[in-house]
């Protein structure tokens, strides 16, 4: 089994913290910014931090010919149509709420799996799955029967989070033969064209200079939610027990809520904090190895 070292640990602590507090800066920064021309922003100022850290750790950027269909086929789902939905739903909802939304993805990730795919989840990921189609359906109808309700925001994040639950597994089926950071690379840049068209198509005319707050916004994306985060989780990917990967996802909603509430004044309702409780009891259920969740077995034990 794997173990984690200092160093690393330190690391996973900052990347839930950086990946947590990217929902409020990214709320606070399409407040008055065209949306995906301030995420176009963010990715076209990562990009070259990416290509420096392949500089310096000599990882080739180039992309072979016979690679490419298989890095599209990952960056439609995972980060194209992900970038898009997320920052165009963020428009209508809190920071918190799509969050939570967001890491619904393991609920369509099973349902994709076992409905496309003709996977056989454990029983333990259903009930993750019923958890999680409780926290949305909570969610929708609070958006649904509030008057300034956005279920437009909460549909958009949902197929954000289907999205990136069917890239999963189209990253396990088509595997790539190039270094990670150099995937990631060229799926970014595949994500900044599309971002790129659409904001010259729907939003050219509110195109402007940010301001100092708002490039304060852009670079903490571009720097830490982007090019770190992403070094950062190469270099875990690997390393990880399944355990502390899993805390860390579990985690990361639950930083997007409080963070929110914290740097954007947000008031979560009482349906969020349901919801949240149910997002990372399916992710628990889901993600942590069965050898951590507790069985009947060991429950009878730790009553003798």
């Amino acid at each position: 089994m794997n173990t984690l070292s200092r160093r690393d640990a330190v690391l996973l602590v900052l990347l839930t913290l950086a990946w947590g507090f990217t929902w409020p800066v990214m709320k606070y920064g399409v407040r008055e910014l065209p949306p995906l021309f301030f995420r176009m922003l963010c990715i076209a100022g990562a990009l070259p931090i990416l290509a420096l850290v392949a500089r310096l750790t000599k990882v080739s950027l180039a992309l072979p010919r016979a690679d490419w269909p298989g890095v599209v086929r990952l960056a439609v789902p995972n980060v194209v149509v992900w970038h898009i939905a997320v920052i165009l739903a963020l428009t209508m909802l809190p920071a918190g709420r799509s969050a939570i939304l967001g890491y619904t993805m393991p609920l369509w990730a099973a349902l994709i799996g076992a409905l496309w795919f003709g996977e056989h989840p454990p029983a333990r990921h259903w009930v993750g799955v019923a958890a999680a189609l409780a926290a949305t359906g909570l969610l929708l109808s609070s958006e649904l029967m509030s008057l300034a309700g956005r279920p437009t925001g909460t549909l958009l994040m949902l197929f954000a989070a289907a999205s990136w639950g069917y890239g999963t597994h189209q990253a396990r089926r088509h595997a790539i033969h190039v270094p990670a950071l150099t995937a990631i690379f060229w799926m970014l840049t595949l994500a900044l064209l599309a971002l790129s068209a659409t904001s010259l198509a729907f939003e050219r005319d509110r195109w402007r200079l940010p301001r100092p707050h708002e490039w304060a916004a852009i670079g903490f994306n571009m720097s830490i939610s982007i090019a770190f985060s992403h070094v950062v989780w190469l270099r875990l990917a690997r390393r990880l027990p399944p355990a502390a990967s899993g805390l860390s996802m579990m985690m990361i909603p639950a930083l997007g809520v409080f963070s929110s509430m914290w740097l954007l004044g947000e008031r979560p309702r009482w349906q969020d904090y349901v919801a949240l409780a149910l997002i990372i009891f399916s992710l628990a259920t889901v993600l942590l190895p069965a050898s951590l969740l507790p069985s009947p077995a060991k429950r009878e034990r730790g009553r003798g």
